[in-house]
């Protein structure tokens, strides 16, 4: 009796375990977190969102574990595409602006989903980081984008956007005045015209049509002739009293002239200007920032980037920098009120 008894208990427990196996599969990630593959709805989940099991085996959505990580701490992982991966984003809820730095290698590439749903693009890194960009928003569900930025024709900005465009309803599309005759740029540029879209000037001044926030250029202020860094299109973007700043690859003659226009400049979070070059970041423009939070985009490359200079200086600042070569790609997630930094890896 007791073996018939050990034996119905014991394939009581395997027809349990097997259940919550089909019913919810997925291996844990080191994060102790996954991705919900299967009746989703009956946990409580969108399909595919990533979260927890505790140790009852109760479901805790990924925004209930958001912590701010620790910037000086490296990731094991230093490439630009294996780690955009379901099982290792954790999306902000709804109601709340999410601003994605995206590990792309040497590159920028910064997506934005405002409170209101609206999409913006800013670069997409170099033409193989495309194919990751893509990945990456459709992994967040992305239908359409109202903004794509280009802030200026250089390889590691611009190389992406035509695979972008190419996989995504564009509305909008903004550049500075300035071209280039690299066969990057001009798939850029065919792509555009085969959307049926027009490039619009992104000058400082510009008021991008967006609910809920105001994002308007800061830069470019002037004409820079050959120098296609300062030409970089310089967004500050507000949403309720936090405040961002997505400076491209613009250097000093750039910065100059955004202080002496006056312009807002000051923010919570700094998207480090050419990759943490000695080239941008001046101390006045530093200064004039203000920023608590300091990101730079930058992969491994043979230019020195990000300089010890500026990352003393950021330091001096006293502002908390995170680097998606060692941070992976870093989300920053505002209510408006407070900003927080949210554990990818």
């Amino acid at each position: 009796m007791r073996k018939i008894c050990f034996a119905l208990l014991t394939i009581s427990m395997l027809l349990s375990n097997t259940a919550v196996s089909m019913a919810h599969p997925g291996r844990t990630d080191a994060n102790g977190g996954h991705t919900c593959r299967t009746n989703c709805a009956k946990w409580g989940l969108a399909d595919g969102e990533y979260h927890y099991h505790n140790a009852a085996g109760t479901i805790k959505p990924a925004e209930s574990t958001a912590e701010t990580p620790d910037p000086a701490k490296e990731t094991d992982d230093d490439s630009s595409d294996a780690t955009l991966v379901a099982d290792k984003i954790k999306v902000a809820s709804k109601g709340k602006l999410s601003v994605y730095f995206l590990n792309i290698g040497q590159g920028d590439a910064t997506y934005i989903r405002t409170a209101a749903g609206d999409d913006i693009l800013i670069d997409a890194g170099k033409n193989e980081a495309g194919d990751v960009v893509v990945d990456y928003l459709k992994q967040l569900r992305v239908d359409d984008i109202e903004i794509m930025i280009s802030t200026h024709p250089d390889a590691d900005h611009v190389g992406g956007l035509d695979t972008v465009l190419r996989n995504f309803k564009v509305e909008n599309v903004y550049a500075p005045k300035v071209s280039h005759t690299t066969d990057t740029f001009k798939d850029f540029l065919l792509a555009v015209k085969q959307e049926g879209l027009k490039i619009k000037e992104a000058k400082a001044g510009v008021l991008l049509p967006l609910k809920g926030v105001t994002a308007r250029f800061v830069g470019p202020v002037a004409a820079y002739g050959d120098d296609l860094n300062d030409w970089s299109a310089v967004l500050h973007l507000t949403y309720g009293i936090n405040k961002f700043l997505f400076t491209g690859d613009a250097e000093k003659r750039s910065e100059t002239d955004m202080l002496a226009g006056k312009l807002a400049l000051k923010a919570d979070v700094l998207k480090a200007g050419h990759h943490g070059s000695v080239s941008s970041t001046s101390p006045a423009f530093l200064k004039a920032v203000a920023p608590k939070y300091a990101v730079i985009s930058v992969g491994k490359n043979s230019y020195g980037h990000p300089a010890a200079t500026i990352l003393n200086r950021l330091k001096a600042a006293k502002a908390s920098v995170y680097r998606t070569d060692l941070n992976g790609t870093v989300t920053a997630v505002s209510d408006g009120k407070k900003i927080s930094f949210l554990k990818v890896k």
